[in-house]
């Protein structure tokens, strides 16, 4: 009996181990860390799907050229245990979108051991892209919440060396969906990263050849993340990241709205109910105010995501569990 019950844990052991490589949704997070904190939110959040998993995150792109953001992101990849995810730097600078919000106070605050550079440099954005979409066996969800601009370049790339379709087709062939954090769909106010590039948010919007599913300005608007959660739910560690940039970001206490969190949630949980979607249809994108517009369509591979009646309670506490909870190892 005692050798019989040493197999049984054993095997119940390896497959408590193995359980992340199984069903785990490949995820490339394309984002402008450090104009908003939502955006560190939801990398946290990412890194909590991937120790329960639920996704594998491939890599993360830069929309935000600001020389500490791949710094920043490589110091939260690392407190979570995973410094070798790659991360692409942007190609250029937009204006008004490379601001520091909260990236220097925290890379200055942290553990030594947190801030020590890898030796890879990061790579350019789109190459890195292509590469990470061209290796993949599977195909890839695309969670952006920042500009447009990588993804328009994405789509423009030629046939290179890293692979021989352009990049249009390679991400038709390797994307299965694109969770965009972009638009507003109850009100002709353009929303921030589709104003910021509106030639490039018009070009993959409009001309993105797989599915994409946008949460609006109106959603992340309708769920704070609580100020509590920041105070009380990160204290497992002495110095923490993500309550720290919430901290510099602006004084404390405050509310701030979850949009690009709703996007990770969306894309990972799918059919856990948390959200409506609209029909089908298609998204436009006026190329002079950069406001959004939705038009159904049977034959339309966009939607939209809704809030479900009473649903708000029970998003928010998925939100702030994920975004929170420990790392592996951690608060044990």
């Amino acid at each position: 009996m005692p050798r019989f019950t040493s197999i049984v844990l054993a095997t119940s052991l390896a497959l408590f181990l193995l359980a992340p490589c199984f069903g785990a949704v490949p995820v490339i997070f394309d984002t402008d860390m450090g104009n908003d904190i939502d955006d560190a939110l939801a990398l946290a959040m990412l890194h909590s799907l991937e120790s329960r998993g639920e996704c594998k995150l491939l890599g993360v792109t830069l929309t935000n050229a600001h020389p500490d953001a791949a710094r920043y992101i490589r110091m939260v990849n690392r407190f979570y245990g995973r410094p070798e995810i790659p991360v692409g730097v942007a190609s250029r600078t937009i204006p008004e979108g490379d601001r520091d919000g909260f990236l220097s106070k925290p890379l200055a605050a942290a553990p030594i051991a947190l801030r020590k550079e890898t030796r890879i440099a990061p790579e350019p954005a789109v190459p890195l892209l292509r590469r990470l979409l061209a290796e993949s066996t599977e195909k890839v969800v695309i969670v952006q919440v920042g500009f447009s601009t990588n993804l328009a370049a994405l789509l423009e790339s030629k046939a290179d060396a890293i692979s021989d379709l352009d990049g249009g087709e390679l991400a038709r062939r390797k994307v299965s969906l694109l969770s965009a954090m972009a638009g507003n769909f109850v009100e002709t106010t353009p929303e921030y990263n589709v104003k910021l590039d509106i030639p490039a948010a018009k070009r993959v919007f409009e001309t993105w050849p797989t599915p994409v599913l946008f949460s609006g300005f109106e959603i992340g608007r309708a769920l704070p993340y609580p100020a509590v959660s920041i105070e009380r739910d990160f204290s497992y560690a002495p110095w923490h990241p993500i309550a720290a940039s919430y901290r510099a970001y602006a004084r404390m206490p405050y509310d701030r709205p979850t949009w690009d969190l709703t996007s990770v949630l969306a894309a990972v949980r799918p059919d856990r109910g948390y959200f409506l979607r609209s029909e089908p249809g298609d998204v436009t994108v006026d190329a002079r105010t950069g406001s959004t517009s939705f038009t159904p369509g049977e034959r339309g591979t966009r939607r939209y995501l809704r809030l479900p009646p009473n649903g708000v309670a029970r998003i928010l506490e998925a939100l702030t569990l994920l975004a929170s909870e420990p790392p592996r190892g951690r608060g044990e």
